[in-house]
């Protein structure tokens, strides 16, 4: 869904989500208005491709979409793609005058695509196809096609590849629309096209046999011998115009993934299946930060927001912690070159850059500004527990310590609203308080005391004071009493009325933090509402056993494509998954961890990141969300999460200490992960069907506890 703008984010893409046709209000105006009286018909507005059935090959900073026969046929988001410019929109095969009959298309690996057709040589008699064409697609711009004869007659025929572009910036294509074919001119051994900034090119290895340049075709007179092959390599190249802003790169050759390649067995084989692919998905959203390649970080998600969000890109470099510290370091680096270093007109010193987006139909939208700014005190204290170098994180701490400076300036009555508007806003016009905010700040608050007091710095005691402060308000103001026993407000209206909505996003109330010694922070919610709120959770209310949807099914306003009215989004039941384990609550975190497991055998172990939130019932599998980025960070990093959560490896370096807690109900049955990363040596345990760990690998500078 598009989000609502606030705060400029980076993006190389610069595309918002598309808007879906319930977010765009009522038709006003002419685009929108009915035929009448001396009134003629309106021109339909564009609709904004969908991305659920498109095959989607990554690897930033290119992509290639297509149909599942592999034919880029300019529709939609068909295409390669690259830094935001679709680079060639139409490439479309035809052997002897004829598409191969499409067999199988599938990703094998997320830069990666196959696709496999069949087509029958004219005049042959025999009923099995006698050609097969394969396609071997790179998101980077490359194509390989092989033409395989297995009959007993030479098949002479042609090859045509019919190619065409628009050069358009993907923004346009998220709002569902085409611009223009350019016209082609025939270059050595291709095809170029030109645009006022940017020009693309195409060429072929061997040169074809004839160009037309008019129609877009490549051609070739083939002669394949039975059993012989016949292959063609196709690159399609961006170029853009001198003097331009540099956009951020991809991983270089060479570069190394920022974190270990872990391995997983389990008794439940989906769990190695879905790590796996959740890792291969985010190592092609890795951009290097121009201002130091070194550093590299996720973007957001393909197709529409192929840029960097931070915050999720703070959240997938939290959740693969225990992979190592790496991604954390570089994406915070990254971050630390944008964040607001002077006061600005309707900016606050400190705060990171980011958007409001929905909070649905029941709740008020949230600021992203906010929620990174919070969140990157957490993912630097947590780092530093997982081992990131004293010297590195004694770097970062100044822009802790401004983004704490940020979170004291935007309190309104002891709670946390909107840190990107100015104070006189925030008091002329309060908005609500949102409660996985007030979790957000609090746990901010621990984690700077923490680091604070650890570099000698001040102020530890008094963010410790405040912490505390906040739970007593939250405890008093945000639960809800009712017939159930109670749950949790998702909100808190100016003037103090409590929101009732039922929203997954609460979840974040149970994600205190590793704190020293491994342990967990102290949570806004006591021991017993903790307990109310697990059972509420794994209630048919929220959870669609293919996970939590984003809002009540008892919500009148519960749309199970809602993107934060009901779709199931992964990164928010990863977390809950996590967090009832840590508090004791493991068979509710088996039930939610099992439907997200369900979900994945469905999606291939390449989880999206929403999909519908319908209720599961056997034989359906769940329904894909048209807008959904594909692969998307924060889920991908969700899903390792919540696999390595029920391990329980809870580190601190820095005491010398590493806590092992796994999860007593042991719902993968034995699991052994092997290859994670503490102290920046590796570390591998083994939980029996028992639940009981065994540390099999470890730095010998750790003291190990099992708990």
């Amino acid at each position: 869904m598009r989000p609502l703008q606030a705060m400029p984010a980076e993006s190389v893409v610069g595309a918002p989500r598309p808007v879906s046709r319930t977010d765009q209000g009522p038709a006003s105006g002419p685009a929108g208005a009915p035929a009448g009286p001396g009134r003629p018909m309106a021109p339909p507005r564009p609709q904004p491709p969908a991305a659920h059935h498109a095959l989607l090959c990554v690897n930033a900073p290119a992509m290639a979409a297509s149909g599942p026969d592999g034919q880029l046929r300019g529709h939609g988001l068909h295409g390669f793609y690259r830094n935001g410019v679709r680079v060639l929109a139409r490439m479309e095969l035809r052997l002897g005058g004829m598409e191969p009959l499409p067999l199988q298309g599938t990703l094998t690996s997320a830069a990666q695509a196959r696709f496999l057709g069949a087509v029958r040589v004219p005049g042959d008699l025999d009923p099995d196809p006698a050609l097969t064409v394969e396609r071997l697609r790179h998101a980077d711009g490359v194509e390989t096609v092989t033409v395989r004869n297995t009959g007993a007659r030479p098949a002479r025929l042609p090859l045509e590849i019919a190619l065409g572009t628009d050069l358009g910036p993907v923004a346009e294509i998220a709002a569902g629309h085409r611009p223009p074919d350019l016209p082609g001119q025939v270059q050595s051994a291709g095809l170029r096209w030109s645009g006022p900034v940017h020009s693309a090119v195409v060429s072929a290895k061997p040169s074809p046999h004839a160009v037309l340049a008019g129609a877009g075709v490549l051609r070739w007179d083939l002669e394949v011998q039975p059993g012989a092959r016949w292959s063609v390599e196709l690159r399609a190249e961006l170029e853009s115009a001198p003097g331009g802003p540099r956009p951020p790169g991809g991983r270089g050759t060479g570069v190394p993934l920022p974190w270990a390649e872990p391995e997983v067995r389990s008794d439940d084989p989906r769990a190695a299946l879905l790590v796996d692919r959740s890792l291969d998905a985010l190592g092609g959203l890795l951009f290097a930060d121009p201002d130091r390649p070194t550093d590299l970080y996720p973007a957001s998600g393909a197709p529409w927001r192929f840029g960097l969000a931070p915050a999720d890109a703070l959240w997938a470099a939290r959740l693969t912690l225990p992979l190592g510290t790496r991604l954390a370091a570089g994406t915070l680096r990254a971050l630390v070159r944008r964040q607001q270093l002077t006061p600005a007109p309707g900016r606050t010193e400190g705060l990171l850059p980011g958007a409001l987006r929905h909070g649905g139909p029941e709740l008020p939208p949230t600021c992203t500004a906010t929620e990174a700014t919070l969140l990157f005190v957490t993912v630097l204290a947590e780092a530093w527990r997982w081992g990131l170098p004293r010297a590195e994180v004694a770097e970062l701490l100044p822009a802790a310590e401004r983004a704490l400076a940020a979170l004291r300036e935007g309190l309104v009555d002891g709670f946390v609203t909107d840190l990107s508007r100015p104070a006189e806003d925030r008091a002329a016009q309060p908005v609500a308080a949102r409660a996985e905010v007030q979790a957000q700040a609090h746990r901010a608050a621990l984690h700077g005391a923490e680091l604070l007091e650890a570099f000698a710095r001040p102020g530890a005691g008094e963010w410790r004071s405040w912490a505390a402060e906040l739970r007593g308000r939250f405890r008093r103001q945000f639960w809800i009493d009712d017939l159930s026993g109670g749950r949790p407000a998702a909100g808190l209206a100016p003037g103090g009325q409590p929101l009732p909505a039922v929203a997954s996003s609460l979840v974040h109330l149970l994600d205190t933090g590793l704190a020293a010694d491994g342990g967990r922070h102290e949570s806004l919610l006591d021991r017993e509402q903790t307990r109310l709120f697990a059972q509420r959770l794994v209630a048919p209310e929220l959870d669609s056993g293919w996970g939590l949807r984003t809002l009540s099914v008892k919500s009148p306003r519960f749309n199970p494509l809602g993107h934060r009215g009901g779709a199931v989004r992964i990164h928010e039941t990863a977390l809950a998954i996590a967090g009832l384990s840590e508090a004791g609550h493991e068979n509710e975190a088996g039930t939610l961890l099992e439907g997200l497991l369900a979900a994945s055998a469905h999606f291939e172990g390449r989880l999206p990141e929403m999909y519908a939130g319908e209720q599961r019932t056997p034989g359906c599998p769940p329904v894909p969300h048209p807008a959904a980025c594909r692969p998307a960070a924060v889920s991908a990093a969700g899903a390792v999460h919540a696999v390595f959560a029920l391990a329980g490896v809870r580190p601190d370096v820095p005491g010398g200490r590493v806590l092992v807690r796994p999860a007593s109900t042991a719902p993968l049955g034995e699991l052994e992960l092997t290859g994670l990363r503490v102290a920046g040596e590796p570390f591998s345990v083994r939980v029996s069907r028992i639940g009981v760990a065994m540390v099999e690998e470890a730095s010998t500078e750790l003291q190990l506890v099992a708990h």
